[in-house]
């Protein structure tokens, strides 16, 4: 990882504000987040808004790479004015797995009026590095990420509910040793959602869960 930017670096930063096309951007922003240079973060936030789906998916590429370092810069400059913006930035926050974006994650779950965001969001919770947190921190912080994922399995978008069996599929897998009771729990949510979801990927998802954690 490059902490100290060259000539070569400065280059690719240029390269991406200066793209004067869509694929020419896309090109440029993976060049960037190929190169891990922590002076690219503010530029790879701001292709988060535009709107290149390509280019946005090399910026959370670039910035998940990059790891801690775009945690807080991403909390700081998180759009919340718009929204596919913010849909890409929980996605990176969620790749990282950092404990520090996870109030963030929590709220967004639950709250984002944009299914893409909840859907993020949730997916995220199941993959937090625990071990970054004091052991009295994670009990309290687990118990919520357990509250809210369930709460959130419940959510009316169907790829909100599958988000959520993936986060609790990860999340089943990080506290089967420490806390088999959750994982149960985890399990029977997953037989209800079997047994009564009407969408057949996120019952399939779930009956897959049950396979992998039985």
């Amino acid at each position: 990882m490059n902490n100290h930017p060259s000539i070569i670096d400065n280059q690719l930063i240029r390269a991406v504000e200066k793209a004067d096309s869509s694929q020419g951007l896309i090109d440029a922003v993976k060049d960037l987040a190929a190169a891990q240079i922590e002076d690219a973060i503010p530029i790879l936030i701001t292709v988060l808004g535009y709107n290149n789906p390509g280019a946005a998916v090399a910026a959370v590429d670039g910035l998940v790479l990059l790891g801690e370092m775009s945690v807080l810069p991403l909390l700081e400059k998180l759009d919340g004015y718009n929204y596919g913006a913010r849909a890409w930035a929980i996605r990176a926050l969620a790749g990282i797995g950092d404990p520090r974006g996870l109030d963030l994650l929590l709220d967004s779950a639950v709250n984002d009026f944009s299914f893409s965001v909840r859907r993020g969001a949730a997916r995220g919770l199941g993959f937090i590095g625990w071990e970054k947190l004091s052991e009295a921190e994670v009990s309290d912080a687990q118990q919520r990420v357990f509250q809210t994922l369930l709460q959130v399995s419940q959510d009316p978008e169907w790829v909100v509910r599958y988000a959520a069996v993936v986060g609790l599929h990860g999340f089943a897998k990080a506290v089967e040793i420490s806390n088999p009771k959750w994982l149960e729990d985890i399990l029977t949510r997953f037989e209800e959602i079997v047994d009564t979801d009407t969408t057949l990927a996120v019952s399939a998802r779930a009956q897959m869960a049950i396979a992998d954690l039985r």
